[in-house]
């Protein structure tokens, strides 16, 4: 990593002690219980109000695992190391991964979420995945987890794969509009 990505880095990493249970929070929040039922509450009454919330809890149910999956190729691939694991003079605040840090995953995933709905619902709604996504990302780096510039890959790998399912879904509608035109327009003669 080069010296600006330290230095943002450590800066970060370098926040007040009273930042933690936020941040950890933040960082750990999918693998608990209670968030993991109440995101799908959300989804669930999203998907059977229908409209356009169905189609943007569909979009980012489809676009969140397609940037994770995008993250995890990518660590294979380019094997960048996490601070906690290259670094020894950061202050610890969680256990160390090994895995590589490449890309953040939780950064991309929270983009591509953020992409979805603010490219679907608009910045009323998307402004809170925006921040979401933001804030997630920063306490990656808090936690010593990831550099500045593995958030940052992992944001636009998350905004590129949230706009990649908007953009085939709708591609997806558009050929069936014409589809469905096309059959209206030139009826089949039946004898």
């Amino acid at each position: 990593m080069n010296a600006a990505d330290r230095a943002v880095f450590y800066w970060i990493n370098a926040w007040p002690n009273g930042l933690d249970p936020l941040m950890r929070f933040l960082s750990e929040a999918i693998n608990h219980w209670p968030l993991r039922m109440a995101l799908a509450i959300l989804v669930l009454v999203m998907v059977v109000r229908g409209g356009m919330g169905r189609a943007t809890a569909i979009q980012a149910l489809i676009a969140w695992p397609i940037a994770n999956g995008l993250t995890d190729i990518l660590k294979h691939a380019l094997k960048w190391p996490r601070p906690c694991v290259e670094l020894s003079d950061f202050i610890h605040r969680t256990t160390a991964l090994t895995s590589y840090g490449t890309a953040s995953a939780h950064a991309a995933n929270m983009a591509a979420i953020a992409t979805v709905w603010t490219y679907r619902l608009g910045w009323r709604w998307g402004s809170i995945w925006i921040v979401i996504a933001t804030l997630t990302g920063l306490s990656r780096i808090y936690m010593a987890l990831h550099y500045p510039s593995e958030v940052l890959f992992g944001w636009v790998c998350g905004v590129a794969m949230g706009l990649l399912v908007v953009k085939i879904w709708d591609a997806i509608l558009a050929h069936r509009e014409r589809v469905r035109t096309n059959s209206e327009a030139d009826p089949v003669e039946t004898t």
